[in-house]
């Protein structure tokens, strides 16, 4: 990976706008579609005259199996340090199912308090979807999934583990401040889309946790009256979404109900590799973390098989967080075009290997003009600029 790179291209125009970058490969392909979005990376930069100062932070399966870490307080400061965090994958049939991903994934979202996983849900044309009669216009929404509590963060313990009589528990917790956060970004988002947010919950049998988040919603609507809200439980989520992806605008759930249903979405939009998501400080008090949701697929790694498509997107949320708009807009655009021109979206029958997909999408923006319609990286910008105001 390139460590920093500062454009000619931008030379002698004034003042340089510069983002610091830390840049975490992770395991498996991560790497790879890491690598192949700072290809895209430069190509932005160099056109639209700004730079980017990168560093590499050694987190994963590589570093935890040498030294025992996963998360250590002096990688949270160096982290901190940085304007936005590019990440790869984490994951490594080497670890044990969960070590890093509680270990780095969900500690770095706690300690940089990214309150927010922003999953995009949108089929751009010419992308094929395993959905039959899905159209393009059909399907373009957006998951605000509370990205600090619930289950994922709620105490669980085992007594008689191991034996015929073992019990396990697992609590789930709900805070006003932390529904309140999603469920005011996920208005604010609305207000710059189609005007329309849907709580995504299970009322009906999470009782607790359900009033707090139907309460919380109905006293941040009386701040947007233009906005409209509804509510769905999330199993009803899991048959419309496939079927009339178009009812929903701005989806906003808690924590595990977000993991579940965007991967469904996911597959609406063709897939998990051509899937973006980003973590989000609302705040400003860190830095906010962009990754594809599509995992490390070891089973692939160091073919050129792993659809860089994911990462590009993530990337475009990076720019669109840091005020870069216009090379957010270009990132999007022209990622989209060259997954409507590829014959498959994964593996060798993409025709094109990672580092291939990356170079066509750099050279892309480098000279693209065209746009995204009701892009959310504008949208994603707007919000932005008005949380600092």
């Amino acid at each position: 990976m390139s460590q920093s790179v500062a454009p000619s291209a931008a030379a002698g125009t004034g003042t340089v706008r510069s983002h610091r970058l830390a840049v975490i490969g992770g395991d498996g392909i991560g790497p790879e579609v890491t690598q192949a979005a700072l290809t895209v990376l430069d190509a932005a930069q160099g056109r639209f005259g700004f730079t980017t100062e990168r560093t590499e932070v050694p987190l994963g399966a590589d570093t935890y199996l040498a030294t025992g870490d996963l998360l250590t307080p002096d990688a949270v400061e160096q982290l901190r340090a940085h304007d936005a965090i590019l990440f790869g994958a984490i994951g490594s049939p080497r670890v044990t199912p969960g070590i890093l991903e509680r270990g780095i994934i969900l500690a770095l979202r706690a300690e940089l308090h990214q309150a927010i996983n922003l999953r995009p849900v949108r089929l751009y044309p010419g992308v094929p979807t395993p959905v039959a009669g899905l159209t393009p216009d059909r399907c373009d929404l957006v998951v605000v999934r509370e990205n600090s509590e619930g289950s994922y963060v709620g105490g669980g313990s085992t007594v008689h583990r191991g034996t015929r009589a073992a019990v396990a528990t697992q609590g789930s917790t709900n805070t006003w401040y932390a529904v309140h956060r999603a469920v005011d970004f996920a208005f604010r988002l609305a207000e710059q889309r189609r005007g329309r947010v849907t709580l995504c919950h299970k009322t009906n049998v999470l009782t607790e946790a359900g009033a707090l988040w139907l309460a919380v919603v109905d006293e941040v609507a009386d701040r947007f009256p233009s906005v409209e809200h509804d509510y769905v439980h999330v199993d009803a989520m899991c048959m419309h979404l496939p079927v009339s992806p178009e009812r929903f605008d701005v989806v906003v759930t808690d924590n595990l109900f977000g993991d579940i249903i965007t991967d469904l979405g996911a597959v609406l939009q063709g897939g998990l590799g051509v899937a973006a998501s980003g973590n989000l400080n609302i705040e400003g008090s860190a830095p906010s973390m962009f990754e594809p949701v599509h995992g490390s697929a070891p089973d692939i790694q160091g073919r050129g098989w792993a659809n860089p498509a994911g990462a590009a997107l993530s990337l475009a949320l990076c720019l669109a967080s840091l005020g870069e708009g216009a090379a957010a807009a270009a990132v999007e655009s022209v990622t989209a075009g060259v997954l409507a021109e590829l014959p498959a979206l994964s593996g060798e029958a993409m025709g094109a290997s990672t580092t291939e997909l990356g170079e066509r999408i750099a050279a892309g923006v480098a000279q693209d003009t065209g746009d995204v319609e009701s892009s959310l990286m504008t949208q994603l910008a707007a919000v932005q600029a008005g949380l600092a105001d």
